[in-house]
């Protein structure tokens, strides 16, 4: 007899997966948008012009983010901070144990 896999867990795994790689398209495409910044200074023109397009939303709404205006906006917004997604990941994790550290201390 073999053993059975549930169908649904599999396909929700797989689902997982594939929203965690279209996100990691979002994040680099903030990073080129904050790259062609740098460079040419039309970085947040570039992601928003990207978002709005039917590849960008369609990646967008693979990677579970809803593509409407207001994250667009958010888009550009953290484009024209200029903080690579890299750091701002780290310094928002580093962010959030400090956090917890400093509740479980109190």
């Amino acid at each position: 007899m073999r053993d059975f896999v549930d169908g649904t867990a599999f396909n929700a795994e797989q689902g997982n997966r594939a929203r965690k790689l279209f996100a990691a398209v979002v994040l680099a495409a903030l990073d080129d948008a904050i790259a062609d910044d740098k460079k040419y200074g039309n970085g947040p023109e570039q992601i928003a012009r990207w978002a709005r397009s039917r590849d960008g939303r369609e990646v967008l709404s693979c990677a579970g983010i809803d593509p409407n205006e207001r994250v667009v906006e958010g888009l550009m917004e953290f484009v024209s901070k200029g903080v690579r997604t890299s750091v701002a990941l780290s310094r928002e994790e580093s962010e959030r144990r400090n956090a917890a550290l400093q509740a479980e201390a109190a």
